[in-house]
Order: structure tokens, then C-alpha cells, then sequence
């Protein structure tokens, strides 16, 4: 019944139009490509399998996983091979590697959609690690069912189920030895946290993370959608500080946030600390100097007024 609940989770996002999915080898994404390939119906679907080149017998793993997908019924198996450059940790570079593999194949196919096989587990996760960050809502709501052509149906599916559909469609799984590694915060939440979580404070904690994200992602939306009615009738480099004074705190930051990218800062490259030190020029104003911020962007407070100015 496990593949069944899966299969059900997918069906929905089969529109006869072209899908790819991410798959790695390991127990998600296996159950996800065997549902997939029941729930076809004719639509044509094609696994990615990256070789990230991070272990020694990588390539062998992907030249494996491409072989159990033909067993299961697939005629076209795509394959790449990462670069990935360790700048910001492992996982963080990995990540980037392989997103941008997804996007090329995106690119080269047009598909209608590229799945993802993250569950309610790694919803979990990602919550835990964001309450770790200190993060704000966005970054606590986790991830988004839909996100542009990137679709994640299987979030509201567990791991158990995953492993038990796997296991009914007798699918021999690689086990990355990445996620026993406790170097990385993710394992540690998994291996540690999480269970420690659900034997002192019972079995529903991981469920109940997973749906205080949804909570978050309808909040964080709501706020996002205000700041972007404000900000597309505004002057982006000259902001009044009188008006930005009535607005609340939660959508005043995220104007700022509009502002500063607008004006060239990198995409992702605005902290905490940055968006704190920039909204000080309207809630705690004692005559402070110019505040500089990635990008090569200056804002300062001049006349009652927030000026962006880049490039000096």
C-alpha cells in the first residue's frame, strides 16, 4: 500500500506534457521514479542522475542507478557529471552543482516539470536547521510544494513510506554514506535531534514541524505579496522614510530587502545583520553613517529619505 500512497502523491502532476526528476540512487527518489513509471499513462518521463564525483566509486553508484531505472521500464535515462567547488561547505556546494545540472536539462528538454523527491522528513529537517540559523519565516517555512518548474510531491509522504514502497516494489537501494556522516548539520538533525524529539515529546513531532512550515510559507507569503504591492510604487533608490516608518517592522525589512537587490546586490548574499543594520536608519536613527552592503551598494539616510546609490 506504501508505492500505492506514493503513486497517489504524483498522479496529480501527470498532464501528458514532459517531466523530469532529480534521482540519486538512494530511497526517495527510487520510490518516487517507481511511482512515476506506474502513473505515466504515456506522458513521457525522464530521470536525471548526476555523479556529484564526491566518493571514490561515484561513478560506478550513477551507472547503477541508471541500470535499475531501465529495469524498471525506463527508455531514456539522462546523465551528468557536477563540478562541484567547495566554497561555502560541502553540502551548500553540492547543491549548487547539481541545481545547476537540473537547470541545463531543464533548459535542453523544455519539460513541463522537474520533480523532486524531498518528504515530510526533510521538510522536518529543514525547519529544525532553520530555528538552529535563526532564521525568519521564509527561511522556516522550508520548502515549497511548487517552486517555479521545480515540483516536490512528496512532501507530505514520510521516509517509512518511501522505504516501504520501495521495498513492495522490490527496488534495491543505494545508501549514500553522506547521510551518516556527522560533519553535516542536516545528519546531525536526523540522526540526533529528530529522534531524541520524538521519544520525549512523541511521535507526531516530525509531522507537526512539517505543518508549522505550511503555517509559515501562508504568513511568509501574505507579507511578501504586501511588500511587493508597496515596492512596485515606489522609487526603489529613493525611499521615504516617513512612510516606511508606518509600515510594519515584517514588511518594512522586506522592502528594504526589494530595494537593496534592485540596486545590485547579489541575489542570496543579504544577511540578518545586513537588513538589521539597514532598517536602524528608520527605527533607531541617531545620525548614523552609510551602511555598506554587497554588490558594491551604499544606502544612507539623508532629508528624511533612504538613497541607494551603486557602483562608488
Amino acid at each position: 500500500m506504501s508505492l500505492w500512497e506514493i503513486r497517489k502523491s504524483v498522479k496529480p502532476w501527470i498532464t501528458g506534457e514532459l517531466i523530469l526528476f532529480g534521482c540519486s540512487g538512494g530511497t526517495d527518489s527510487m520510490a518516487l521514479a517507481a511511482a512515476l513509471i506506474k502513473e505515466s499513462n504515456g506522458t513521457k518521463i525522464i530521470p536525471v542522475v548526476v555523479d556529484h564525483g564526491l566518493q571514490s566509486n561515484s561513478a560506478e553508484v550513477a551507472s547503477q542507478t541508471v541500470a535499475k531505472l531501465k529495469e524498471l521500464g525506463y527508455a531514456e535515462v539522462a546523465t551528468a557529471r557536477a563540478n562541484v567547488e567547495v566554497t561555502d561547505g560541502l553540502e551548500a556546494s553540492a547543491r549548487r552543482a547539481r541545481y545547476l545540472v537540473f537547470k541545463q536539462f531543464i533548459d535542453s528538454y523544455q519539460c513541463k516539470y522537474f520533480m523532486l523527491a524531498h518528504t515530510l522528513n526533510d521538510q522536518a529537517e529543514s525547519v529544525l536547521l532553520g530555528l538552529a540559523r535563526g532564521s525568519g519565516a521564509r527561511s522556516l517555512s522550508g520548502m515549497a510544494t511548487v517552486n517555479n518548474v521545480f515540483i516536490r510531491p512528496l512532501l507530505k509522504n514520510t521516509r517509512a513510506q518511501t522505504e516501504a514502497a520501495c521495498l513492495e516494489a522490490g527496488i534495491k537501494i543505494w545508501d549514500d554514506p553522506h547521510n551518516y556522516d556527522l560533519r553535516f548539520a542536516r545528519v546531525k538533525v536526523r540522526q540526533n535531534l529528530l529522534p531524541i524529539f520524538e521519544e520525549n515529546l512523541g511521535p507526531g513531532v516530525t509531522q507537526a514541524l512539517a505543518r508549522s512550515a505550511d503555517l509559515l510559507r501562508d504568513d511568509a507569503d501574505a507579507l511578501d505579496d504586501f511588500a511587493d504591492q508597496y515596492f512596485s510604487q515606489a522609487d526603489a533608490k529613493d525611499l521615504d522614510v516617513a512612510e516606511l516608518e508606518r509600515l510594519p517592522k515584517a514588511i518594512r525589512t522586506r522592502v528594504l530587502r526589494l530595494a537593496i537587490y534592485k540596486a545590485g546586490a547579489p541575489t542570496g548574499m543579504l544577511s540578518a545583520d545586513h537588513i538589521a543594520q539597514v532598517e536602524a536608519l528608520i527605527s533607531d536613527w541617531h545620525g548614523q553613517k552609510e551602511v555598506s552592503l554587497p554588490g558594491n551598494v551604499k544606502l544612507s539616510r539623508i532629508s528624511g529619505r533612504i538613497t541607494l546609490l551603486t557602483g562608488i
